[in-house]
């Protein structure tokens, strides 16, 4: 048994002290992998997915999606992206524009690393000319997640790095690196964005402002994050789609600190891009452990993390 057993007698106190009519299953289909599906009845149904991967797993490894085509990448569905690569666990990661679109070579929203090529650099909203502007839910030269050549799992600012005209520090151990919208969870406190309409911080649109935040409609969500030991790095999915009627940003961050210890976390594309695809460990068919919101194969998206463990 590995050190995901301490998460099992958290997941049932919770299950059984709130109340509700919940499910929980937990099982290792992978060394150094554990996956958690739960399913829930309040404040409304939904099911959650949550991929477990303990850092410290000999042959573990990462890939982002490398660039490719005319722009920064060509969209793939992350079960096609598995496939591709051969890996045991892939997830969406990265917003991309123009969206919705029907082209096949997009550019992702914020800093993108594949394989230590650098392809995307911190961005502003809107991100180039010609592109809409997404504050009313994507902060300016948002945070991304690193994990560098050993496993080490960081979170990288712009602020805190010297940049060069990729808009990275040269010199910071990247190797594959992502964004999403905003980090949500920070020093294990919940940091949702606020609309201050400022430099920074989020603006106001036509549907989207501090009384109608986007953050606080329940969809479909994808995060990640890591624990507070920075031993466990947490991939998360939660379902709008097969009776499942998603989360807010801020629940799947509540959710983040209380079940799985997790001190910083980002909030990535979600609606019908998020997808969670594994490898079955048996048989080696890929498959989507989640139910898409947009068709049965899930969405083309401008990028996904693909996990490499040893079978």
């Amino acid at each position: 048994m590995t050190r995901y057993r301490r998460f099992l007698p958290l997941l049932v106190w919770v299950w059984l002290g709130t109340g509700a009519l919940a499910e929980v299953e937990l099982t290792r289909p992978f060394a150094g992998i554990a996956l958690v599906r739960r399913t829930e009845t309040i404040p409304r149904p939904v099911t959650m997915h949550a991929v477990l991967v303990d850092l410290g797993t000999p042959g573990l490894g990462f890939k982002l999606s490398p660039p490719a085509g005319a722009r920064d990448t060509v969209r793939q569905t992350t079960l096609d992206f598995l496939k591709q690569e051969k890996a045991q666990v892939a997830i969406n990661v990265h917003f991309f524009v123009p969206y919705p679109t029907p082209d096949t070579e997009v550019d992702v929203v914020g800093l993108a690393v594949s394989n230590g090529v650098v392809y995307s650099p911190f961005e502003p909203q809107p991100v180039a000319a010609g592109y809409p502007d997404q504050s009313f839910a994507i902060v300016p030269y948002v945070t991304a997640l690193n994990i560098d050549r050993t496993n080490r799992v960081t979170f990288v600012s712009r602020r805190e790095v010297a940049v060069d005209r990729t808009g990275v520090r040269r010199s910071e151990p990247l190797w594959n690196a992502f964004s999403g919208s905003a980090q949500i969870v920070t020093a294990g406190v919940k940091s949702i964005p606020a609309y201050t309409n400022a430099p920074g911080g989020l603006k106001d649109s036509k549907s989207f402002s501090a009384a109608r935040s986007w953050y606080d409609i329940p969809r479909a969500r994808t995060a990640a994050g890591l624990t507070a030991d920075a031993k466990t790095m947490v991939l998360f999915t939660a379902d709008q789609a097969a009776g499942s009627a998603g989360l807010t940003v801020g629940e799947v961050a509540d959710i983040l600190i209380r079940e799985f210890h997790v001190t910083n976390a980002l909030n990535l594309d979600g609606g019908g891009s998020t997808a969670l695809a594994m490898e079955e460990p048996v048989t080696h068919v890929a498959r989507l452990v989640n139910v898409p919101s947009d068709g049965p194969n899930g969405r083309a998206v401008g990028s996904s993390l693909a996990v490499f463990v040893r079978r």
